[in-house]
């Protein structure tokens, strides 16, 4: 353990309301709404969770419960409430092998799962679109003398939950350094009409305050834990992800030399995952420099930056790092505190701040079509995986906006590429630049037919652009030259029109995604 309840449960007022893990999720009853801490399975409640889990896998309560997060959770909420069956509701954002079966209508108990903007959850909790919130779970470094909460690693929308709650059920927990004191910027946005300007102009400056405010009256148990944070491993950057990683990078420095990009510290935001992370070694390696972050997440790359003295400053709202990852920061925090900021959620996904700063977002797409619209969550347009997140907040309000794939799935035997997305989270007008490991399309500034010879010739995987080439073609043929050529009636079967117009090669004919 790191420190001793004493250095973390600082304000006396609270010492008798130390529970057990047990009893503390014994506060939390049937049909009632949870919000929870965290962002990622970063910062997130355990114990309790994993009590209350517990309790209804062992049959002594029956419980059905809405669960609100300021992203996905970790195994110890969305995995284990999903398995045994406490979830009713979810929303904003999963990752869950569990949850998602559920959601999906693949477990005895169907979850509704509701799939929103990441910046706009607090707003919306405010505004009462999810109704009243019974409890937050907060996970606390430690708790002040005058009663203020330090957070973990990461904000998510702490501090909505915190407000809204009836009450609050605090976790400290030991296992988390109190050196992460001082590491956030708490601040309260208000709602419309009463909103003023959010006054940040760069990724660095801080305009809030370093902790979470709670008042005591609503403080219903502190609960101590040593559960130690479980970080989804990060995947081995490839070849493929390595290639789309080069592609970015060439076309950053060449915005630097055609003078688009007047310094190197255009603030970067990067999505989650071992394509995002290959991106961020391949910037480590580059002539770029200087550069500093606005992002949601920080991955093990942002501190290879940090290191290698090409990253100046990262703001986000969860550390987002591997178990190594977070050894790495944690062993060696102070050389690394003033130069990373954890922020709420709707400051760190805020579409006015991302324009102002003119923040290049990156981010990952399931697919894309020859137009440029992406799908960034969801199966064959009706299996959700993990929801929209907050790419939308990103590619509507960048300077620049990337989505990035690769060109084929399953081994080659489903295009990522394809003529009309099954569902669409991202139009055209919000993606400016498409890359694939075969190459990079910039679509800004390009007509409909511009931007599909682009993405065909630049981004398709090569077994798939003469079916892709047909398709274009025949719907220019079809419609007279419109707009946007469109054959809407195969454009949903593409892949039995290739195989009854034998347009796919024998040996190379697969699936696609459309």
């Amino acid at each position: 353990m790191n420190g001793t309840l004493a250095d973390r449960l600082r304000c006396r007022a609270l010492e008798d309301r130390i529970l057990g893990a047990d009893e503390a999720a014994g506060l939390i009853e049937d049909g009632m709404c949870v919000a929870v801490s965290g962002f990622t399975p970063a910062g997130c409640p355990k114990a309790v969770p994993l009590a209350l889990a517990e309790q209804a896998r062992s049959g002594k309560r029956k419980l059905r419960l809405t669960l609100l997060s300021g992203a996905s959770t970790g195994e110890e909420l969305d995995s284990a409430w999903a398995e045994c069956g406490v979830i009713a509701r979810r929303a904003p954002y999963m990752t869950s092998k569990a949850l998602r079966a559920a959601v999906n209508g693949g477990a005895a108990e169907e979850i509704a799962y509701t799939d929103v903007h990441l910046g706009e959850v607090a707003q919306n909790a405010r505004c009462g679109f999810f109704g009243k919130i019974d409890v937050a779970l907060i996970e606390a470094a430690a708790i002040t003398e005058e009663g203020k909460l330090v957070p973990t690693t990461a904000l998510g929308c702490s501090q909505t939950w915190i407000d809204l709650a009836e009450r609050v059920i605090v976790e400290i927990n030991l296992t988390q350094p109190a050196a992460l004191e001082g590491f956030h910027d708490v601040y309260r946005v208000a709602d419309p009409p009463r909103r003023e300007p959010i006054p940040l102009t760069a990724p660095g400056q801080r305009i809030g305050v370093p902790y979470l405010s709670c008042p005591l009256e609503k403080i219903a148990a502190v609960v101590v834990s040593d559960c130690e944070e479980k970080p989804r491993p990060l995947p081995p950057a490839d070849e493929v992800s390595g290639a789309i990683a080069r592609n970015i990078v060439a076309f950053l420095l060449r915005e630097k030399e055609q003078g688009r990009l007047s310094a190197d510290s255009v603030p970067l935001q990067s999505g989650v995952g071992a394509v995002a992370n290959a991106v961020l070694l391949g910037l480590k390696d580059s002539p770029l420099g200087h550069l500093s972050f606005y992002s949601e997440v920080m991955q093990d790359g942002v501190l290879d930056l940090i290191d290698a003295g090409k990253a100046d400053f990262a703001s986000a709202t969860s550390l987002s790092l591997s178990k190594e990852g977070l050894t790495r920061l944690f062993s060696d925090i102070e050389r690394y505190r003033g130069k990373l900021v954890l922020r709420d959620s709707e400051i760190s996904n805020s579409a006015e701040l991302i324009r102002r700063l003119g923040v290049i977002a990156m981010n990952t797409a399931v697919e894309a079509d020859i137009y440029g619209n992406v799908n960034s969550s969801q199966m064959n347009g009706t299996t959700v995986y993990n929801g929209i997140g907050g790419s939308g907040d990103y590619a509507r309000s960048a300077l620049i906006s990337i989505f990035m794939t690769p060109s084929v799935a399953k081994g080659g035997k489903i295009s990522c590429i394809v003529p009309m997305v099954t569902h669409v989270d991202h139009t055209e007008h919000d993606v400016d630049v498409l890359v694939t490991e075969q190459g990079l399309a910039d679509l800004r500034g390009r007509s409909p037919k511009e931007r599909a010879r682009l993405i065909i010739e630049n981004c398709a995987h090569p077994d798939y652009r003469a079916a892709l080439r047909a398709y274009f073609e025949e719907a220019c043929a079809v419609t007279h030259g419109a707009q946007t050529p469109h054959i809407l009636s195969e454009s949903f079967g593409f892949h039995e029109s290739l195989a009854r117009k034998g347009t796919m090669r024998e040996e190379t004919k697969g699936e696609t995604t459309g």
